[in-house]
């Protein structure tokens, strides 16, 4: 005869659905705060490196070193910004005045290839009415409007966001080990060694992705300009800034820095001058993906293809812009999970045998610590 199952234990399964449900409303009603939050750490990771950096090279405090570091970046923003600022805002300027007239030039070439071509006729592109870039344009504006407008509306709202993320970002890179070991005891003591494994590795991924995309900004936004400068192409500057920023949105800002300036010039020069400033952009971001980064880069992320690109389209669609910028670190802080939960705790894979490709291809002396699963 079988004991009787206490009514409170048939009621836990029942109360920890409801706990987790309860957890996970809680954490959709403050989505924006968490994002906020999760900026707010990538720009703690850059502080962080860049005070320990300093402090050890200059043997200085943890303190005088992240003011140090907050001032040289401020120095440094400041002298790259009057140093381009006139001419990318005179550059731009000017493409955004003559926009109009490429847009013209360029439906009508497409127009002409239509109706030289039976197929691409069929399409439907050379209608008179607009044309196929006007169309498309229509598409953008309606997206920027939607998506980007609001933003740029709240601008009150705005500001005190971005002071609350620096402000944050300060206090989180002048004491990393104090918001850490706050996050480790709130874990159960069998699981702590885990919980710090993660977090060591989650910030050694993202200061990875950091070092990594401040190295492609500036490598593609010079690369960029001399190539386009070199094939005499109108706002080249305003086109290499834009690519050093479109990176941060993997395969989609590379696409995109890649075709702008090939419509600009399709118009004016023809088809031939549009695929040779094409091939500037694709030779310059082959060159940074398989040459540059390698030989600079210490440690760098690498993580699949098919799995960036969806993470791009799905933070797209949650959090809109700010979305897109934040993808990538947070697929990789995904894929760290996902390693030390999963494969290593979950399916007791041992760390050092079979381990899973990593979000971070280290070339350093010496790995992660990683905690044993438990027996």
């Amino acid at each position: 005869m079988t004991d009787a199952v206490p009514p409170a234990r048939r009621a836990a399964p029942l109360l920890l659905v409801l706990l987790v449900a309860a957890i996970l409303l809680f954490f959709y009603r403050i989505a924006e705060l968490v994002l906020l939050a999760f900026i707010s750490a990538l720009l703690a990771v850059f502080l962080g490196s860049l005070t320990d950096v300093l402090c050890r090279r200059l043997r200085l405090p943890r303190a005088p070193g992240l003011v140090l570091a907050l001032l040289l970046t401020l120095a440094a923003l400041g002298a790259v910004g009057s140093l381009v600022a006139p001419a990318v805002a005179q550059q731009t300027q000017g493409l955004v005045e003559a926009i109009p007239s490429y847009l013209t030039d360029l439906d009508r070439q497409i127009r002409d290839l239509a109706t030289r071509y039976p197929l691409l006729r069929r399409t439907g592109i050379a209608v008179a009415e607009g044309g196929i870039v006007i169309s498309a344009l229509r598409e953008l504006a309606g997206f920027v409007r939607h998506g980007i407008a609001p933003f740029a509306t709240a601008t009150g709202r705005v500001l005190i966001e971005a002071i609350a993320v620096v402000v944050m970002a300060v206090y989180l890179a002048l004491s990393p080990a104090l918001y850490r070991e706050g996050i480790v005891a709130l874990v159960p003591p069998r699981l702590r060694d885990a919980a710090r494994a993660i977090l060591l590795d989650l910030g050694a991924t993202l200061r990875a992705w950091v070092g990594a995309q401040l190295l492609a900004m500036v490598v593609l936004a010079v690369l960029t300009g001399v190539g386009l400068w070199l094939l005499d192409v109108p706002y080249w500057l305003a086109f290499s800034i834009l690519t050093g920023v479109v990176v941060l949105v993997p395969f989609f800002g590379s696409l995109i820095s890649t075709v702008l300036p090939a419509l600009l010039v399709l118009g004016e020069r023809g088809v031939p001058a549009a695929l040779a400033v094409a091939s500037v952009g694709v030779v310059v971001h082959v060159l940074e993906a398989n040459l540059v980064a390698p030989i600079i880069m210490q440690q760098r992320v690498a993580l699949p293809p098919v799995l960036t690109i969806l993470s791009v389209l799905v933070m797209g669609k949650l959090a809109g812009l700010v979305g897109l910028l934040v993808a990538v670190p947070a697929l990789a802080t995904v894929v760290v999970l996902v390693r030390h939960v999963l494969l290593f705790r979950i399916y007791a894979e041992q760390p050092g045998a079979a381990a899973p490709p990593p979000a971070v291809l280290r070339r350093s002396r010496e790995p992660p610590a990683l905690a044993p699963p438990a027996g």
